[in-house]
């Protein structure tokens, strides 16, 4: 409820006091039954909001045996706030205007007195026109104040839906930086590690780059995994790709166009993380052969040693120029 309007139920009591009072003085009291339906009639203003209709076809006959107007008032205006149809409010306050002259016509009245007729029956059309347009009024009000709502909330979602497209701009772009530039380094720094692993004969040296490598490639991970969060976070959630394998290296190798040998077993029993250094590095080297050397043919050789596994790749000259 707003600050400054008063309850429903407080507003439909004040109106069916009006009603009660405005029928006991203003229905003859020579006709019991005239006041006595009167009031029945104002009675059942407390039901107005849920049955407008039938409230209001009652309240009519009460207006025909009573001059009292505050309920039949009140009745059509409910049927006005609840309906959008004009030809019904016409055809309600023709209806309101005959059933209170008849109050009138039920009298036998001399000609000197046809002109405080015409007088009342010009009231009663003007009391159901009054009705009519400020239940109209108050319709159009409430449709204005439901527009206005639905186009505030409308805007706070655009804005919301704006503030997202920003923020999942942002990130893609920091998972692009990331994917680019720190990936790339931390590639190089495995690399590098792996090489002097290889190469050196210095024990200490040796552990110290196993060390090196195997942090870098753990860093790897990381770094993919937060490209991954980064790219999905805003978005509806979706299955993402598995990462590869050695069990889809055979399925790469037939895809990619190129013939190509395997000399060696692919070992199965070490980490993912060097299966799919493994995968990467033959995709990468497939790949360089595809674009600088056409129709060249591949041999992949892979050895283990303990700890060490060594992937070389070579490709025989092209035969199709670049």
């Amino acid at each position: 409820m707003r600050s400054g309007r008063l309850p429903p139920p407080l507003v439909d009591a004040a109106l069916v006091v009006m009603a009660v009072l405005d029928a006991v003085v203003m229905t003859d009291t020579d006709r019991p039954y005239a006041v006595v339906y009167a009031v029945v009639a104002a009675l059942a203003l407390t039901v107005r909001r849920r049955w407008p209709y039938p409230v209001f076809a009652l309240i009519l006959p009460a207006t025909v045996v009573s001059s009292a107007v505050v309920a039949g008032a009140v009745a059509l205006y409910t049927v006005a706030v609840n309906t959008r149809n004009r030809r019904t409010l016409a055809v309600c306050a023709i209806l309101y205007s005959i059933c209170s002259a008849a109050s009138i016509w039920d009298h036998e009245l001399p000609d000197s007195t046809r002109v405080e007729l015409l007088v009342s029956v010009g009231y009663n059309i003007a009391t159901a026109t009054a009705a009519i347009l400020l239940g109209q009024l108050v319709q159009t009000r409430r449709d204005l104040q439901q527009r206005l709502t639905e186009i505030h909330q409308a805007r706070e979602h655009e804005q919301q839906l704006l503030t997202e497209r920003v923020l999942a701009k942002e990130r893609a772009q920091l998972a692009r930086e990331m994917h680019d530039v720190v990936s790339h380094q931390v590639s190089l720094i495995t690399i590098q590690a792996g090489a002097l692993q290889v190469n050196t004969s210095d024990p200490d040296t040796r552990t110290t780059a196993q060390t090196i490598r195997d942090l870098a490639v753990r860093t790897l991970d990381e770094l993919r995994h937060m490209v991954t969060v980064l790219r999905a976070s805003g978005t509806a959630p979706t299955e993402l790709t598995p990462q590869p394998t050695l069990a889809g290296l055979g399925q790469m190798i037939a895809n990619s166009g190129i013939e190509t040998r395997v000399d060696g077993d692919l070992p199965a029993d070490i980490s993912a993380a060097t299966q799919r250094a493994i995968y990467r590095t033959v995709q990468e080297a497939l790949t360089n052969i595809r674009k600088h050397a056409p129709g060249a043919t591949a041999t992949i050789r892979i050895r283990r040693d303990n700890a060490t596994i060594e992937v070389i790749i070579t490709n025989t000259p092209p035969t199709r120029p670049t």
